[in-house]
């Protein structure tokens, strides 16, 4: 069963779905654009490692890459602190969450050398921390050098990254940055009503660009997790939207058979 919204579905922002849904996006993208890139290209899927201080907003749920479990009883949980006299309390200990990032990049076969950066932002890129200290540190370096960026921003909460010119007005945004053409750049803003812009992946010059519909493989990666099953479409989303998108997107749901009332 496909998603009910026409582009991006602002269900999936959840922050239960979205460390999983932007996994998937990004493999998803690396298995698309590989065959067509090739041979003159080939894509990489690359990580980045940063230790998130616990005193930060962080509004996603941190997921340990192992998880140890213990027979029922015996974990930590179930063990009470005892509190002896002369005033000691119990206190917690902040503990940085490391979190791991993934992003896209295009190299040239035979350099190697690195063509077009892209990159599908996360929670921790949009709030005041050091995940989006690492990810402008980055950007910064990618926007000074001879790299296209290609930066795509499916979620509503947090600070938008830094652009002069408009680019409030809408809920999302792709970010087509060409080296050769800053400090200009092309900009797509739109709504939870629109479909996602396609727009083609920047690549050296004289070679043919392919056509990127992310909206399509959104599509694709909801039937195939089966989001639809897990998505609770009688709730607000979260974050919730504002009216009158509330509105409109309440109704779409109705009309969907997905909302009554």
């Amino acid at each position: 069963m496909p998603s009910p919204f026409p582009g991006m579905d602002p269900y999936l922002e959840h922050p239960a779905l979205w460390p999983g849904l932007h996994s998937r996006l990004i493999v998803g993208l690396a298995d698309h654009l590989g065959p067509l890139l090739r041979p003159r290209y080939y894509v990489e899927v690359e990580e980045r490692v940063y230790l998130l201080s616990p005193e930060g907003i962080f509004p996603f749920p941190a997921r340990p890459d192992v998880m140890v479990a213990t027979a029922p009883g015996v974990g930590p949980s179930a063990r009470a602190l005892s509190i002896p006299a002369g005033g000691v309390r119990i206190v917690e200990i902040p503990i940085p969450e490391e979190v791991r990032e993934r992003y896209l990049v295009v190299r040239e076969a035979g350099t190697h050398q690195v063509v077009t950066w892209l990159e599908i932002l996360s929670p921790a890129n949009k709030i005041p921390g050091e995940g989006r200290q690492a990810y402008l540190r980055k950007r910064e370096e990618v926007l000074r050098s001879r790299v296209h960026l290609v930066e795509i921003d499916l979620l509503r909460a947090g600070e938008p990254m830094p652009v002069l010119g408009d680019g409030r007005d809408g809920h999302y945004r792709i970010l087509i940055s060409r080296w050769e053409q800053r400090p200009r750049a092309l900009l797509y803003v739109f709504t939870v009503r629109d479909p996602i812009p396609t727009f083609r992946l920047p690549l050296l010059p004289g070679d043919e660009e392919p056509e990127v519909d992310l909206g399509r493989l959104l599509q694709t990666v909801y039937e195939r997790a089966a989001y639809d099953l897990r998505v609770r479409y009688e709730e607000d989303p979260v974050p919730p939207l504002e009216p009158p998108f509330a509105e409109w997107a309440a109704a779409l749901l109705r009309e969907r058979g997905l909302r009554s009332g």
